[in-house]
């Protein structure tokens, strides 16, 4: 269950309160009143109130914030990026962050876009659905994964007036409404989603994602084969990898393979907490913004192209989790088991984009899933959504137009 920074994923109750870290420090405000934390992981919640309450946490964490020692640990080119995020004339890097940095602005752009909510399941789904002026226009459907939201597909929507678009705010990530139930996992998302898409009148659509958003994706095509048309995927589901027998994959395969595994034991430190210990890490990050900010944009920075970010869009990629305080609900797909199947037969078009954390050879992609068209960037990383919108975006339309 999401607190304000905190999380407990399999707890059998279904209170959620506020973590005591959080709730001390709004006491300390002078806030000694209840605060309901399940409205502060909704969209409807980022009220000009709550979000002066939260601001107010942040700005009181971030005088006490061992700056320089967060800076010490970061790259050269990550401090770099964050001191351009105060003006010239300011000498702390986060100084803006805390007292010139306007949510507010970010928040109307946000409530904006055609937010509604379906209930699929047992649980409240809220998707921005915009419908295309063509009843009979095809459907597609853009999965995210962490440590993003949304956000992530802002560049993109412009460039699909020809289709209608659904981007769910998938369960425990910014924007989604609250988490009610324990057990969140991968496969049981793909299921709120297929129900959800069932609700708003689609029975066949194209699915797009990568990371989380493309094992939900993998997910959705092998329990929906007959609505799923298409996919579009950035890579192959990762936990096909711990399942993959070398002896039986095509040579550049297996040595991709060897290759997976040790990025895993060289820069998969982030997954091993998260997935095994999520609630030691809600906490830590749920009571320091700096500790927020340095784990979510070492990774936006190191997973993404030279030319992904510039400072405000970091800054409001960051405090989106902080407003809404999921960062520890976000980790319910990492904590949760999940099942995938050998293989997916569904027709599926992958970009491989050069600066991605493991860009896949066909080969291995084609173990698992039936690939018909394999297409490689010279530009672009993780984030190819947010990074490349363009090629991203004719990708996805190759998967529309091979869904016929």
């Amino acid at each position: 269950m999401p607190g304000h920074g905190g999380v407990v994923l399999r707890a059998e109750t279904g209170v959620v309160t506020l973590d005591t870290a959080a709730a001390s420090f709004l006491i300390e405000l002078g806030r000694g009143d209840r605060v309901d934390a399940t409205a502060a992981n909704t969209l409807a919640a980022l009220t000009h109130s709550r979000t002066r309450v939260l601001i107010s946490m942040r700005r009181a964490w971030l005088d006490r914030a061992p700056i320089h020692v967060i800076l010490h640990n970061l790259s050269a080119r990550q401090a770099a990026k964050i001191r351009t995020c105060a003006p010239r004339d300011k000498a702390e890097p986060f100084e803006h962050w805390a007292n010139g940095y306007d949510w507010s602005a970010h928040e109307r752009r946000i409530s904006e876009l055609p937010w509604t909510t379906v209930r699929a399941g047992d649980t409240d789904l809220r998707v921005i659905h915009r419908r295309s002026a063509d009843p009979g226009a095809p459907a597609v459907v853009l999965l995210r994964s962490w440590p993003d939201s949304v956000l992530r597909f802002e560049r993109v929507l412009p460039l699909f007036t020809d289709t209608h678009v659904v981007v769910p705010a998938l369960p425990g990530f910014p924007f989604a409404a609250p988490l009610t139930t324990p057990g969140m996992s991968a496969n049981r998302i793909a299921e709120i989603i297929a129900d959800a898409l069932d609700q708003l009148g689609y029975s066949r659509y194209t699915v797009s994602g990568g990371d989380v958003g493309g094992t939900i994706a993998e997910l959705l095509a092998a329990q929906n084969p007959n609505r799923v048309a298409t996919l579009h995927l950035t890579n192959t589901a990762p936990q096909h990898a711990l399942t993959a027998d070398p002896a039986k994959l095509a040579p550049d395969a297996a040595a991709y393979l060897h290759r997976s595994a040790q990025w895993f034991r060289t820069e998969g430190g982030y997954i091993a907490q998260q997935s095994t210990r999520p609630n030691t890490l809600a906490v830590a990050l749920g009571d320091s913004p700096v500790g927020l900010a340095a784990w979510i944009v070492e990774k936006l920075e190191s997973w993404s192209d030279e030319s992904g970010f510039i400072p405000h869009e970091l800054l409001t990629w960051v405090t989106a989790y902080w407003i809404t305080g999921t960062i520890g609900a976000s980790f319910t797909t990492y904590a949760e088991p999940v099942a995938l199947p050998d293989r997916i037969d569904t027709p599926t078009v992958l970009s491989i984009f050069p600066h991605d954390i493991k860009p896949e050879p066909r080969s291995y992609a084609e173990a698992f899933l039936n690939v018909r068209e394999y297409v490689e960037h010279r530009a672009g990383g993780h984030l190819a959504a947010w990074e490349q919108p363009e090629a991203y975006a004719d990708d996805l339309h190759r998967a529309v137009k091979l869904a016929g």
